[in-house]
């Protein structure tokens, strides 16, 4: 019993999905009608065939689960053709509610038919399973109306009853009971089955969405985002800013084709990854064959400006390698400052978290006056790192907006005796 769902789901579910189109609601929707009418009209065939035993005052009783299988089955390749799931659930819906009622009317009532009205009930639960909770409110009061008709007329119905034997009103109940328990059980089976296999598939997607947001933001942020707060806007009184840019890149890829120029640039961005996670500092974006980086953002660190001078360090070593795999000469300026800055996220269906303050202009202009394969750092970093690092002075250096201001070349760590 356990595996007659799996298998009769797994031959209607090609065929159905074929006829409804590819849309896994109406599949699972049509799957499941499609399940519960196929289960009545096995019963509808016993019903027609024992009715049928008991002589010819039976035929007309035994004609109305005829009738059902007739309307059912040519309704079903009517809309089969038609391919309009919402009247196929409409007509399924009533006929399932509704022959179940009618025959026991027909036969005489709950007792004489051994409640035969049992199988409406597979009505309002199928629209609670294809329609959703809102939709099948309507189906259950209508079943609810029939059963207190039925209850209130018994009697009447009673007296017109014609005589079954008991041994087969037995059995009619205990078909009734147990066919529309196991039918009820396999579909909500099913449904349960499906139900399980599209939240596994959300949470997938949520897990793919949760990663796809932290490789866009940082961490906290994308955190804070998730948690509601829309509006993300933070003032960083003491952080570290790095840019770092190809020198003559533009003239290097001018004759290169656009994959070739997109693939070099993911290469060379791809180890500057890795020594931004390695060193624990927040990348913040690519501006071309530029390079973004911060430390002391979103979470504060006391270490900002040392971070990113150690990762400022360990660049030309990268430069050097990608220049002998490539076989081409590589170059870099890189430009770092400190200070406050207001970091906050921008736009609301491309999320973009970025910088601004009088710290990112100075940080890039000194990767714009910079020399090749030097870091050059401003006065305030300078200061932050003069104790633990070596430096070259390079005087006043003519920044656009700033005038002259003070620059240094970073050179290496201190080695401590």
């Amino acid at each position: 019993m356990l595996q007659i769902d799996r298998y009769l789901m797994r031959f209607l579910r090609p065929l159905l999905g074929n006829a409804f189109g590819t849309d896994s609601t109406v599949v699972l929707g049509t799957v499941i009608l499609s399940f519960l009418v196929l289960a009545e009209s096995l019963v509808c065939v016993f019903w027609i065939f024992a009715l049928s035993s008991l002589g010819e005052g039976y035929a007309f009783m035994a004609a109305i689960p005829y009738v059902y299988i007739i309307i059912s089955y040519s309704s079903l390749l009517i809309f089969y053709r038609l391919k309009r799931f919402d009247s196929f659930t409409f007509t399924q819906l009533v006929m399932l509610l509704v022959i179940p009622f009618f025959m026991q009317w027909v036969i005489g009532g709950f007792q004489a038919s051994s409640g035969v009205a049992f199988w409406a009930i597979l009505s309002p639960v199928g629209a609670l399973m294809i329609l959703g909770t809102k939709q099948s409110t309507p189906w259950f009061l209508l079943f609810t109306a029939l059963a207190a008709i039925s209850w209130y007329l018994n009697a009447l119905f009673a007296d017109h009853a014609l005589p079954i034997p008991e041994h087969l009103k037995n059995g009619f109940f205990v078909i009734n009971m147990a066919g529309v328990a196991t039918i009820l059980y396999i579909a909500m089976r099913y449904f349960q089955s499906q139900k399980s296999k599209a939240m596994e598939a959300l949470a997938l997607e949520q897990a793919r969405s949760d990663q796809l947001l932290r490789s866009i933001l940082p961490g906290a942020v994308a955190d804070r985002l998730r948690g509601g707060n829309q509006r993300i806007a933070d003032s960083h009184d003491a952080v570290t800013i790095m840019f770092a840019d190809l020198v003559d890149f533009t003239r290097m890829s001018a004759d290169l084709p656009p994959a070739e120029v997109v693939d070099l640039l993911n290469m060379v961005f791809l180890r500057f990854d890795q020594l931004a996670e390695k060193y624990g500092v927040e990348k913040i974006k690519t501006i071309g064959d530029a390079y973004m980086v911060i430390a002391g953002a979103p979470d504060a660190r006391p270490d900002h400006a040392h971070v990113i001078a150690d990762m400022a360090l360990e660049v030309p070593e990268v430069i050097a390698d990608l220049s002998k795999t490539l076989g081409q000469s590589f170059a870099m300026r890189i430009g770092i400052n400190s200070g406050p800055v207001v970091a906050g996220i921008i736009g609301n269906t491309r999320f973009s978290y970025d910088l601004w303050g009088d710290a990112v202009n100075v940080a890039s202009r000194m990767e714009h006056t910079g020399l090749p394969n030097e870091i050059q750092v401003s006065a305030a970093t300078y200061h932050l790192l003069k104790d633990d690092y070596l430096f070259e002075s390079r005087g006043l250096i003519d920044v656009k907006g700033k005038g002259y201001v003070e620059a240094y070349l970073l050179k290496a760590k201190r080695i401590r005796q």
